[in-house]
């Protein structure tokens, strides 16, 4: 009986496919970034709403909408921003 060990055939062939690279949170969300995360699902804000903003944008979770006039910026989701929702349950 000749049985090929799948574990050794991807040791022959390292062009397999691997894996899409995941990402994770360097850390949790407080509540806080949860509830601007939800305020966001609905409709962008304006960047200067919420003082979790900053710390959302550096977490790739949210984005700066791109505006041709001079109001106030806004700030809207990002596909990390609404995976996070979809793994809360909330978006989907």
């Amino acid at each position: 009986m000749n049985r090929s060990n799948p574990m050794n055939q991807e040791a022959l062939n390292p062009k397999a496919a691997k894996p899409a690279k995941r990402t994770i949170l360097r850390r949790l969300l407080s509540h806080h970034e949860i509830a601007t995360l939800l305020l966001l699902l609905h409709a962008p804000i304006d960047a200067q709403a919420k003082p979790e903003i900053p710390m959302l944008q550096e977490a790739g979770l949210v984005e700066q909408v791109p505006n041709d006039f001079a109001d106030a910026a806004k700030i809207r989701l990002t596909e990390a921003g609404n995976a996070v929702l979809e793994v809360l349950g909330i978006a989907g």
